[in-house]
């Protein structure tokens, strides 16, 4: 598979991901890497079902069962594949983006077989990924939401609290909104990132 960056800091991320993943590998299930050349990430085959596909079949508690789990384990890999210094005491590894949607899952036994779209990793605060995976299933799979504690449950210890969750979201919006207007100030994705701000 081949993967071109867009938009503003294309190279940063391109970058970023190409590392991150090199040094991931053997530690969680991420796409092999092939290599880099003229801005295109070059990845490995890897077999499994997209998340959000097998949510859409009726998977919903099976799959975010693993999304919890499996957050748990990128929570708890050691910050300095990120380069981790005395200021980031505290903080783990976000991936950025994680939700079904960056997924691939094993659609018998549901095992997580890659993670994928690391390019907006970073060291931070767990509830991040927390609430956003939480956005992603209530703004694309909001049939399924009441399975979100199926998620929660798997990931442990003390889910933070709404107001922390909604802050989360909000902030990761409001990034996102300044990102597409760097890109295209009239395009489409500043839209959508204000549309997504909204999670009651």
């Amino acid at each position: 598979m081949e993967k071109t960056y867009k938009g503003p800091d294309a190279g940063i991320r391109r970058a970023r991901e190409y590392a991150l993943l090199t040094r991931l590998q053997a530690k969680l299930p991420v796409p092999p890497v092939r290599g880099v050349d003229d801005g295109v990430l070059t990845l490995g085959f890897v077999a499994g079902a997209p998340g959000q596909e097998l949510v859409d079949a009726g998977h919903a508690a099976q799959v975010l069962e693993a999304c919890g789990a499996l957050l748990r384990r990128i929570h708890e890999t050691a910050p300095n594949v990120l380069g981790a210094g005395a200021h980031d005491a505290g903080k783990v590894l976000v991936h950025g983006d994680f939700g079904p949607n960056n997924l691939l899952l094993d659609p018998v036994s549901f095992q997580v077989t890659a993670v994928v779209d690391w390019e907006f990793a970073h060291l931070g605060d767990a509830v991040e990924d927390l609430a956003w995976c939480e956005w992603i299933v209530r703004m694309h799979h909001a049939e399924h939401h009441q399975e979100l504690d199926h998620f929660f449950n798997a990931y442990g210890g003390a889910v933070p609290a709404w107001p922390v969750r909604r802050a989360a979201v909000l902030a990761r919006c409001a990034d996102l909104e300044q990102f597409c207007h760097r890109g295209d100030p009239h395009g489409p994705g500043v839209a959508t990132a204000r549309r997504g701000a909204h999670m009651n």
